[in-house]
């Protein structure tokens, strides 16, 4: 499952573990074509964390992250930005993204 967050829980939802959050919007293309890309990946990945942020919604976090073109994901593990990614990615193109960091 992926949990939609806030600029206001963002920093307590991705402070451990590995996160990868999804920032897109409502509008974007290619964003409707990612996401159901990360919820199936979500669905088979008990040690990574999904979630993903509305950058309209909430504007301080993705530009916090210089954030300028979605979809964008990030990679955290344990607070710490490890990997972004810009662009639609496949299913293959993520998993091998995550598994530098859950091994």
């Amino acid at each position: 499952m992926v949990q939609a967050v806030t600029d206001t829980d963002y920093k307590a939802e991705t402070d451990s573990g590995v996160v990868l959050t999804d920032f897109w919007a409502t509008w974007c293309g290619p964003c409707r074509m990612q996401s159901p890309v990360i919820e199936k990946l979500s669905e088979s990945r008990d040690d990574v964390k999904f979630v993903k942020m509305d950058v309209d919604a909430n504007p301080e976090t993705p530009q916090s992250f210089g954030i300028m073109a979605i979809p964008t994901m990030i990679i955290k593990k344990d607070g710490e930005v490890v990997e972004k990614l810009v662009g639609y990615h496949t299913k293959e193109q993520l998993e091998e993204a995550l598994a530098k960091y859950t091994a």
